[in-house]
């Protein structure tokens, strides 16, 4: 602590109040015979303590020890209190201990006042040292109630005979590690299971837990001639007050399956273990988190939080609490409200959000964007504030009290001793900070609240009430403006007659009441009424017994309406919502606008997503890869139906989430793999032996929505001969075949959420009849001197995706190096064009009045053949062009090195984007790629043709005469 900080200047008559103050510390250290340590730096720091807190004073004067030569050590102490509890172990006498507990919890009390009001630590530090001396005196409590009981009675012993401990769970702001400095301590006791103590006079576990908890509850909270250590509150324990001291964790898991309300999710967000078994504490939170976070954003949350703040507000204004620090208006309680708000409706899929304590809970939500960063700076420096305020009103007498003082004087040293001139000062900057608070709040609970009201539903509620009592009338719903063909009315009558509507609790058949008749209001905005609502009633008809969702419609009008907007537009984004509702949290997301998933931003989530189940077995992992495939799709299928992105755009990002997709299969493969063969030696993920080769699509970075991957994997043959260090070792070869095939059955494995793609290796050498695993000499050496024309061409689009860094390094210099071989021009062109006859005579699907995006005549594919017939033709000349996969960086390049003309490369380069747009637009609208033609379809499809005419590609002319 500084040696001689500067004394400030107090009003005259409180100046002298603390000089009487401390003269008579002076002179209770002489009584005492302790040498009062009276350096000008700690009289400054001591008059500041004396200043803000009465409790201080009252315990120096009585032990005035405390400011003997052990002061300066123990204030300028940064350890919280556990550092200094080791005392307390050693005492046996249940007396003395009492007395200590109480004295001890007072010594710590005076440095965390020290400290604090001396500007030595943040408001987070006070309240963390806060909860250590509570855990501590807690541990030191149980431990002697432990000994004492065994004496009698035994230690009850678990199934396998193992001693067990209680749990002491912290709740609320213990839980949190941000006790307050004078605060009773929320705690719920548990113990790991049933069984029988084994001593002379033995007790059932219940029964010895009972005791032992009511024991802890007396050493803690009986006031005794030194007070009391801690206020005990157990009532939030299952069925509160009227339910049983300790539980075990069977009932535990029970109760909160079968009656755990909304508010005790709310508690359990910040519950710790905090005394006892710690370990097994933990075992039970993780056991309980999917009661607390569900799996889904859960909507649900708003609902619950609305309950309690009215309960709040009634309680407020009962007991005039308006100017109440903690649930007041504007107070900590809302701040609490607002992050925990986010935690429940987010935690299930964001594992970051269970953080316990408000400040690092808010952190995490400003991190991942769910509290924009001006609100979360906001709402953090107003929780500092007031948490600061509330200590400081706390440490006048060490009370429990929120509300600060009515009198001018105890006012005034409270402004004083916070760094305001006057009370005025300080008032005016709780009544801001309290506004913020508000401010932010409502912005949070307002919205859904108020859109709601605003809702124009009276005639739809009446509509569908009607239906629901007498039967849905298709000419009534045909006269609202909902044409039959799509059946509208028929949705209707299947959800009146589900099984889930019929069996609807009372809450959650209100929930429906408004949700259909806002459907019905929305859908009829959209320019096809009836298929939007058919497609929406189906929605709901999925997730009817489903309560967060049918919540997340009712409390989310935009959200809702964004909803609407997708249904209405994209039939294969509605059928994937209605098969996976877990698609609506991005949907409904706040952040929906955020930047297109790449690669490396879906393989961290997905990494983070699987760090938080250490445990799972394979299954529960690739179904929680294909939870973020489908999430990253679907964003990518929002932006590109926002305009947001192109189609160029769309299919790369298909394409690198699938990359993503792969790394992780491929690590989770090897991992799975190494349990029973071990590893490679020297292998590491990056180095791993293993290359996977994406063709096709993948390769050209064109992937669709629904497209399969064209796979190859390829070894480094130098491994082929190396023994894995496992309990049954392979050699190279069979490791990776094995490891190939573990990777296409994870791919291809049908999950509660769907396979992740279909998989096709019939690209890899001699196709069909070859192995599934090549060595890369194997395989360059087929490409020289077996590959047909066609399967150079498929190199073209061929990359490393996944897997062996410089394996794929080493596959790319060889491919550059075939595609660069000498050929015969004309031979060439005659292949390709045969080839792209063949094709188009067993898949073109044109006629005279539709085409077909693909396969027609100037469609995709003939763009596709017409650029790999440049690159094998030119690629020795221009190793530019070897250099890309992509049909667009193709067409680009090509002109850049004079392949192409200027008109040539526009040309190419328009048809590309619009059919590929088109392709795309069809796939989300669940329509086929065979389209009416239009003039546009053929002018773009007559300039391909053209071109590839130009050029000596001449299809056209082919196919028609075939």
């Amino acid at each position: 602590m500084p040696a001689s900080p500067r004394r400030p200047l107090w009003p005259r008559d409180l100046a002298n109040q603390l000089d009487q103050r401390l003269s008579r510390l002076e002179a209770a250290c002489r009584q005492a015979q302790v040498p009062f340590y009276d350096d000008a730096g700690v009289d400054t720091h001591l008059r500041k303590v004396l200043l803000v807190s009465d409790f201080a004073y009252e315990t120096l004067l009585r032990s005035p020890i405390l400011l003997g030569p052990e002061l300066v050590r123990l204030m300028g102490d940064p350890r919280h209190a556990d550092a200094r509890a080791g005392l307390l172990a050693t005492i046996e006498d249940e007396a003395e201990l009492r007395a200590e507990l109480r004295r001890f919890r007072k010594r710590e009390a005076i440095r965390l006042i020290w400290r604090d009001v001396n500007g030595l630590d943040p408001v987070e530090s006070t309240l963390a040292g806060a909860s250590v001396l509570a855990e501590c005196c807690l541990e030191a409590a149980l431990r002697h109630a432990e000994r004492q009981l065994a004496m009698r009675h035994g230690q009850v012993r678990s199934a396998d005979g193992a001693g067990q401990r209680l749990v002491v769970f912290g709740l609320g702001k213990l839980g949190g590690s941000e006790l307050n400095f004078s605060s009773d301590i929320d705690l719920i006791l548990a113990y790991p299971e049933g069984g029988t103590s084994d001593g002379a006079r033995p007790l059932d576990a219940e029964t010895w837990f009972t005791r032992l908890g009511q024991q802890l509850v007396s050493l803690l909270a009986e006031h005794t001639v030194d007070g009391y250590v801690y206020r005990v509150d157990l009532r939030l324990r299952p069925f509160g007050s009227v339910g049983r001291v300790a539980l075990s964790f069977a009932a535990m898991e029970q109760y909160y399956q079968r009656e755990g309300r909304d508010w005790e999710r709310y508690a359990w967000i910040k519950a710790r273990p905090v005394a006892g078994d710690l370990a097994a504490g933990n075992r039970l939170i993780e056991a309980l988190r999917p009661f607390v976070f569900r799996r889904y954003f859960d909507y649900t949350a708003f609902a619950g939080l609305r309950e309690m703040k009215a309960l709040i507000d009634a309680e407020v204004t009962r007991k005039d609490l308006a100017a109440n620090l903690k649930l007041g208006p504007g107070g900590i309680r809302e701040v609490e409200f607002v992050v925990q708000l986010m935690q429940l409706i987010r935690g299930g899929r964001e594992p970051a959000l269970r953080a316990r304590g408000l400040l690092p809970a808010l952190s995490a939500c400003e991190q991942l964007g769910v509290i924009p960063a001006q609100r979360a700076r906001r709402l953090r420096e107003a929780y500092r504030f007031l948490r600061q305020v509330e200590n400081r009103v706390q440490m006048f007498a060490d009370q429990q009290v929120h509300d600060v003082p009515d009198e001018e004087a105890p006012r005034r040293r409270l402004a004083l001793g916070l760094g305001y001139p006057d009370w005025p000062a300080l008032k005016a900057a709780i009544d801001h900070q309290r506004g913020v608070v508000t401010e932010e709040f409502d912005a949070v609970m307002a919205p859904a609240r108020q859109a709601r009201e605003q809702r124009p539903l009276a005639g739809w509620t009446r509509l569908w009430q009607d239906f629901a009592e007498h039967g849905v009338q298709a000419a009534v719903l045909a006269e609202a403006g909902f044409d039959p063909p799509q059946d509208p009315a028929g949705a209707l009558e299947a959800l009146l007659a589900s099984p889930a509507l019929r069996s609807a609790s009372a809450r959650a058949r209100a929930r429906l009441d408004r949700v259909v008749p806002a459907l019905l209001a929305a859908a009829i905005e959209t320019p096809a009424p009836s298929a939007c609502l058919v497609r929406l009633l189906g929605l709901v008809h999925a997730v009817a017994r489903r309560s967060a969702y049918l919540a997340l419609l009712d409390e989310q009008p935009a959200a809702l309406k964004r909803l609407t907007s997708v249904f209405a537009t994209s039939a294969f984004l509605a059928e994937r919502v209605i098969a996976h509702p877990l698609l609506l949290d991005e949907l409904f997301d706040d952040r929906h606008e955020a930047p297109v998933p790449d690669r490396d931003s879906v393989e961290a989530d997905i990494r983070r997503r699987l760090a938080a189940m250490p445990d799972a077995d394979a299954e529960a992992e690739i179904e929680v890869v294909q939870e973020q495939r489908l999430a990253a799709a679907f964003r990518i299928g929002l932006d590109f139906l926002a305009g947001r992105i192109d189609a160029v755009a769309a299919a790369r990002a298909l394409a690198a989430v699938a990359e993503a997709v792969l790394a992780t299969v491929l690590r989770l493969a090897e991992r799975d793999l190494a349990v029973n063969h071990g590893r490679l030696p020297d292998r590491t993920e990056e180095s791993s032996g293993l290359v996977i080769l994406g063709y096709g699509s993948l390769g050209g970075r064109e992937l669709g929505f629904g497209s399969d991957l064209d796979l190859v994997f390829l070894y480094d043959a130098a491994l082929a001969q190396a023994e894995s260090l496992g309990p049954r070792p392979l050699d190279g070869a069979r490791y990776y075949a094995r490891l190939a095939q573990r990777v296409v059955h994870f791919l291809t494995t049908l999950t509660r959420s769907g396979r992740l793609y279909e998989v096709d290796v019939r690209l890899r050498p001699d196709g069909g009849k070859g192995l599934l695993v090549t060595s890369l000499d194997a395989y360059v050496a087929y490409q020289r001197e077996r590959a047909w024309t066609w399967e150079h061409q498929a190199l073209v689009r061929a990359r490393a995706v996944a897997g062996d860094v410089a394996l794929g390094r080493r596959f790319g210099e060889h491919r550059n190096e075939l595609l660069a071989a000498p050929v015969d021009v004309q031979r060439l062109h005659d292949q390709i064009v045969d080839m792209r006859a063949r094709w188009r005579s067993e898949r073109d699907r044109s006629d005279a009045e539709r085409f077909d995006l693909k396969q027609g005549y100037g469609g995709l594919v003939d763009l596709e053949f017409l650029l790999q017939g440049l690159v094998l033709q030119h690629g020795a000349a221009h190793p530019a062009l070897l250099t890309a996969s992509n049909s667009a960086d193709l067409i680009r390049v090509a002109a850049e090195v004079g392949c192409l003309s200027a008109t040539q490369a526009e040309h190419l380069g328009a048809a590309h984007a619009e059919l590929l747009a088109r392709a795309l637009s069809c796939t989300l609208d669940a329509r086929s790629r065979v389209v009416r033609r239009d003039p546009q379809i053929e002018q773009h499809a007559g300039q391909v043709s053209a071109v590839a005419g130009q050029l000596g590609f001449r299809f056209e002319a082919s196919g028609r005469g075939a």
